[in-house]
């Protein structure tokens, strides 16, 4: 299926405290996407941390997010696992609470083979109405959907796109060749953004529209509309800004500029830690000279 994301959506922090999730301040930032322009928020996609929550933090966060959102904006539920059933029994559970769509990451660790990646899908795909956008990250899960199998992927109905995070230009090309008319493109690795969408991606998954939702929505609509100029001059200011949200492992340096910002979103959860010293200090300078407002 084709049609279901378009323009910018923001792979969505979870805000911890000594509680646990602190649904209040991820409604402001939620209200904060909303402002901006976002057109989707994914919940519980890798740099919500999902692996650190428990089952009913993950179920509260859904409601509260589906609640808050009403309808205003798509919410889409990360639901990939390394174990399929669980995967299935997440996505069943998702669509009960209202969700718009389903992310599921390969399976991770455990490695499969590529037919193992196509019966996956299938088995995520059958057990719900929804939509579903595969994402492909091997620098993290040590699997790459390659586009062959993409394409085989992509002839299950309810397969909405792909989040192409592979940093491979080359094999994004040919998974869009092989998959255009049959299901979306979306790109998933912020520096590569613009020229994703150039190639005929649909939508961005971004991490930096956590801190700078404006901005990226600005990139998506300038490269959708076709206006190459305004897309790199949008561009041109963003790979800073890019460059510091990655200085360490995600989501730890977008929490520390959320935090900056005013807004409450804690630490990550163990094992990760908090921002060195010396990258905050480049996050920061880089948001300012973004124009954010840096509050801290």
């Amino acid at each position: 299926m084709t049609g279901f994301l378009r323009g910018s959506a923001t792979a969505m922090i979870t805000p911890f405290n000594e509680s646990g999730v602190d649904l209040e301040a991820f409604g402001e930032m939620m209200e904060y996407q909303i402002a901006g322009g976002t057109r989707a928020l994914i919940v519980l996609g890798t740099t919500g941390e999902p692996a650190t929550m428990s089952e009913e933090e993950k179920e509260a966060l859904i409601r509260y997010a589906v609640k808050k959102a009403a309808g205003r904006v798509k919410v889409v539920i990360g639901t990939g696992s390394n174990n399929t059933q669980k995967a299935v029994e997440g996505t069943i559970r998702a669509e009960k609470l209202g969700a718009d769509g389903i992310l599921a990451v390969t399976p991770y660790y455990n490695k499969c083979t590529q037919n193992g990646l196509v019966a996956y899908y299938k088995a995520i795909a059958e057990a719900t109405k929804l939509p579903v956008i595969c994402y492909n990250v091997p620098g993290r899960t040590g699997v790459n959907i390659l586009p062959e199998t993409m394409a085989k992927i992509a002839e299950i109905p309810n397969i909405a796109g792909i989040k192409e995070a592979s940093g491979n230009m080359a094999q994004v090309l040919e998974t869009a060749r092989l998959i255009r008319g049959k299901c979306d493109l979306y790109s998933g690795e912020d520096a590569l953004n613009m020229p994703i969408l150039a190639a005929g991606g649909t939508a961005v998954i971004s991490v930096v529209s956590n801190i700078a939702p404006a901005g990226v929505k600005e990139l998506c609509d300038a490269v959708l509309a076709g206006d190459l100029k305004r897309a790199n001059e949008c561009n041109d200011k963003l790979i800073p800004l890019s460059k510091a949200c990655f200085i360490e492992v995600n989501p730890i340096p977008v929490k520390a500029g959320m935090n900056a910002l005013g807004f409450h979103a804690g630490i990550p959860r163990a094992p990760l830690s908090e921002i060195e010293e010396p990258h905050r200090a480049v996050l920061l300078k880089a948001m300012k000279e973004f124009g954010l407002e840096v509050k801290a």
